[in-house]
């Protein structure tokens, strides 16, 4: 009977660097979760003294900010250890729970835009106010009772990421790399949203030939550089990593970021909304300007362009009507050229990765959150 034949040393090593960034990456969340929950504790004080009739505009930051994947605070902590930062380190933590709360205060306000009654298979913030005015029977317009109390929540997010951040101490401070990326990071997420809501209401006919430069733009600066580049260059900023390696970081986060959002783009469309907690088309109802859609309008056939030109943005769009843009979205090439973009931006991530000059444990564990943040179905 013939042996298997025996594990190389490469193999094995491969394997001990997955195991020990696991569990370290395990430690970090839990160091994450921790220090969030005793940060927005304090702030719950300070609500209480205010008044105990605010304490649901934290209840609602808190419950968003407990769910999600982490990915950015998980970013931004490899970036941390990539550049020799310890293995836990209390400014990779509190600066975790800094974009964690960017993040939530992200999704609070594109929800109230995008007018999106779910978030994570749960009510989005301001649904859940208007809900509550509902239930409690109260005065005067519920709908703007939930946009106006979410924006409020969502204001307060951005103010808490910014005290958290802050907290870091000397190595956030003004001037510095990591406050430099912080700061920029803010400015373009609320510019790349600008164009975004700009693209929505020029409409779908507005010079289709151009569609696609716009929607790209948009794209890496409402989504792709703060949901990957900026948290992984933080956190080697933080480490104290020199502009070599924080280039790399960027050559390596930048097109994984632009995979990032344009799977998110297919799974806005064509997604199972029992996975991905939206209903099915939710994109097209909401008449979001995507890359997929820029696709489909440039190429696509006449009536093509006039299917979507007729249909997108329609909030009352049955699911006949999201069957046929689909239909017509794929029939265009449109789909199969946007998963041709998303390999090729992934392969480009990963042969950047593979030459990234970190240690294994960072490699192993940056290319585990590559994997998943390209091939996710929610």
């Amino acid at each position: 009977m013939s042996q298997a034949p025996a594990e190389s040393d490469a193999n094995r090593e491969k394997k001990g660097a997955e195991e020990t960034a696991a569990l370290e990456q395990t430690a970090y969340r839990q160091a994450l979760s921790s220090d969030l929950e005793q940060f927005l504790g304090r702030q719950r004080e300070v609500l209480e003294d205010v008044s105990a009739e605010s304490l649901p505009l934290l209840g609602a930051v808190h419950t968003l900010a407990q769910g999600g994947k982490r990915l950015r605070a998980l970013l931004n902590y490899w970036g941390w250890r990539g550049a020799g930062g310890e293995a836990l380190g209390e400014p990779a933590v509190r600066a975790g729970v800094a974009l964690e709360l960017f993040q939530s205060a992200a999704l609070i306000h594109d929800d109230i835009i995008d007018r999106s009654d779910t978030r994570r298979g749960a009510p989005s913030v301001h649904r859940h106010f208007s809900n509550r005015h509902a239930e409690a029977d109260w005065f005067l317009d519920g709908t703007h009772f939930g946009s106006s109390a979410a924006i409020l929540a969502g204001d307060l997010c951005l103010s808490l990421s910014e005290e958290a951040f802050a907290s870091v101490g000397e190595r956030a401070a003004y001037n510095t790399r990591a406050r430099s990326v912080f700061n920029r990071m803010r400015t373009e997420v609320m510019a790349g949203q600008y164009l975004d809501i700009l693209e929505e209401v020029v409409g779908p006919g507005h010079e289709p030939e151009h569609a696609v430069i716009r929607a790209r733009n948009i794209l890496r600066y409402k989504s792709a550089k703060y949901s990957i580049e900026h948290p992984l260059v933080i956190g080697g900023a933080l480490a104290g990593a020199g502009d070599e390696l924080l280039t790399a970081y960027s050559a390596f986060a930048l097109p994984l970021g632009e995979a990032f959002q344009l799977r998110d783009d297919v799974l806005g469309v064509f997604g199972d909304p029992e996975v991905t907690g939206k209903p099915a088309g939710d994109d097209l109802r909401e008449g979001k300007r995507t890359v997929l859609i820029a696709y489909a309008l440039s190429a696509g056939s006449g009536a093509v362009r006039k299917e979507i030109t007729d249909k997108l943005g329609q909030p009352d769009l049955d699911d006949a009507a999201v069957q046929s843009l689909r239909a017509a979205i794929e029939d265009s090439g449109a789909l199969a050229t946007t998963e041709a973009l998303i390999a090729e931006h992934t392969e480009q991530a990963f042969n950047t990765l593979a030459a990234l000059a970190v240690d294994e444990q960072t490699r192993s564990a940056l290319g585990s959150l590559a994997h998943a943040a390209v091939t996710r179905t929610a």
